[in-house]
């Protein structure tokens, strides 16, 4: 079986009726967490982004309280957790400012929380972020661009 690409997809789903989409919709967040995770957020947060990334930030910190610290590689394995998750979320907004709010948060936690100066691994995965962050933090709008930028420069 192949799976048809998204054009074509979005010609079929045009030609269903109505009715029929909400059942469509249903079985397939049956299948998936993500899925279903996905059409939580497009039905009941997409249209209230503050609260959204409010609750994200207060499950970031579930995860850095939770995080072990016994060793560098548990320590490691946790953080890199914590980022896929915080990644899947941004994944959902699709919201520049959002994913940018996100890992600006996500950085100061880790700052805070992770011994890292001397992991090379640890120090690697912070520095990745900073250059997505910069990269991101190019794409918008110039006054959030300043206002990001302090916060950057707060990070370095």
């Amino acid at each position: 079986m192949t799976t048809a690409s998204l054009p074509e997809l979005r010609r079929a789903i045009n030609n269903i009726p109505t009715g029929d989409l909400p059942e469509l919709c249903i079985r397939l967040a049956r299948f998936k967490k993500e899925n279903k995770e996905l059409l939580s957020y497009l039905l009941f947060e997409a249209d209230d982004e503050p609260e959204y990334i409010r609750k994200i930030k207060s499950e970031i910190d579930d995860h850095f309280s939770e995080l072990s610290r016994i060793t560098p590689y548990l320590t490691k394995k946790g953080v890199r957790k914590a980022l896929a998750f915080t990644n899947q979320r941004i994944r959902y907004s699709g919201q520049k400012r959002t994913e940018v709010e996100l890992l600006i948060y996500f950085c100061k936690k880790f700052q805070k929380e992770v011994p890292f100066r001397h992991n090379i691994t640890l120090k690697n995965i912070y520095l990745r972020l900073m250059q997505r962050i910069k990269k991101t933090i190019g794409s918008l709008h110039e006054d959030l661009q300043f206002d990001y930028s302090e916060a950057i420069k707060a990070l370095e």
